[in-house]
């Protein structure tokens, strides 16, 4: 039985919280969080007992840590972790700068612990299933992937001011998705573009939140990323690639599947409108994962370097957005 702490109770350490509680080869022991009442809750919750966070890394009857904590946290964590020689799941990004990924990395390395970044999309079913499919040359060569990304509402501007930008903060995850579709072809120029139509105050902010980033591969290969925080319609995720001998893509998930034909024309329900409810599969089938590497002692993917990867094309498309200019890695 592997021996779980979750660090952190909001909206994703909940999720993570509950998942490791139900899994039959985990148990959560400990939960920590600043704000008492979600601690209190999630442990009570899930059986387990709330720790402090200054302790709860170095207990040894804790095997893995699971980091739902600020982004400004993470680094840190994932160095105490690394040190006390536990299992280390963490959520995305390691870091908003670059060099403090390296560093941590150079430390987790050294200590010689395993580490997963939490880029939950690539264990969405749709997503998995699609990929792997390319990896089995359905549609042949990749040519073309085109990526959708679209939330229903922007985050309050308290938010953006803490969270390195869309690019940074949204986009990273369809930049992951991006190298995970392309199967090893590296991009290796970014062309970005942003304005701020949806809420002046996230432009105030020195935002954007809508935005679009053209990648290039070392073989030439193409994506197209398009980012908005409104989307009238719901939660708006897509994927499409193009290859040398067909299409293949994922679309979106209804609340039912649903449909009306009549003489009006032919209606369904709304897509789902949350990320929570969107990825609920994906966050499930991503701590299955973590908990089998532990077990079996295999390579954890997503690894710290994808996370380190993906924060440098982040990095890549705010330059290229702010300078007007495409940006070559």
């Amino acid at each position: 039985m592997i021996r779980i702490a979750v660090l952190g109770a909001g909206r994703i350490g909940r999720i993570h919280g509950r998942n490791a509680a139900n899994h039959p080869d985990a148990r959560l022991v400990a939960v920590a969080d600043p704000h008492a009442p979600s601690a209190q809750e999630l442990a009570a919750a899930t059986g387990a007992e709330v720790a402090s966070l200054e302790t709860i890394v170095e207990r040894s009857d804790v095997d893995a840590i699971l980091i739902c904590t600020p982004t400004t946290t993470h680094a840190d964590l994932i160095e105490r972790g690394a040190r006390a020689g536990k299992a280390v799941f963490c959520e995305k990004p390691v870091d908003l700068s670059s060099p403090r990924i390296e560093t941590c990395l150079g430390v987790v390395e050294k200590a010689g612990t395993p580490l997963m970044i939490g880029f939950n999309r690539r264990f969405d079913p749709n997503f998995a299933s699609l990929r792997k499919r390319l990896a089995d040359g359905e549609v042949g060569e990749v040519e073309l992937v085109t990526i959708l990304s679209r939330d229903p509402n922007p985050p309050p501007v308290s938010y953006v001011l803490t969270s390195g930008g869309l690019f940074r903060d949204m986009m990273i995850h369809d930049l992951d998705m991006a190298r995970f579709l392309l199967l090893g072809d590296e991009p290796v120029e970014v062309h970005a573009v942003g304005s701020s139509l949806v809420d002046p105050a996230i432009g105030q902010a020195g935002d954007v939140d809508t935005a679009a980033v053209l990648l290039k591969t070392a073989k030439g290969r193409i994506v197209q990323i398009s980012n908005s925080r409104r989307a009238t319609y719901g939660y708006d995720q897509r994927i499409e690639v193009h290859g040398s001998k067909g299409m293949i893509r994922a679309g979106n998930v209804h609340r039912t599947t649903v449909e009306v034909a009549n003489g009006s024309g032919v209606t369904a329900d709304p897509v789902q409108d949350f990320f929570l409810q969107r990825y609920a599969d994906a966050y499930k089938a991503e701590f299955d994962a973590f908990i089998e590497g532990i077990k079996t002692t295999r390579k954890f993917e997503p690894t710290g370097q994808d996370g380190l990867k993906a924060q440098r094309l982040a990095d890549a498309a705010t330059e290229s957005a702010q300078t007007g200019k495409p940006v070559k890695l």
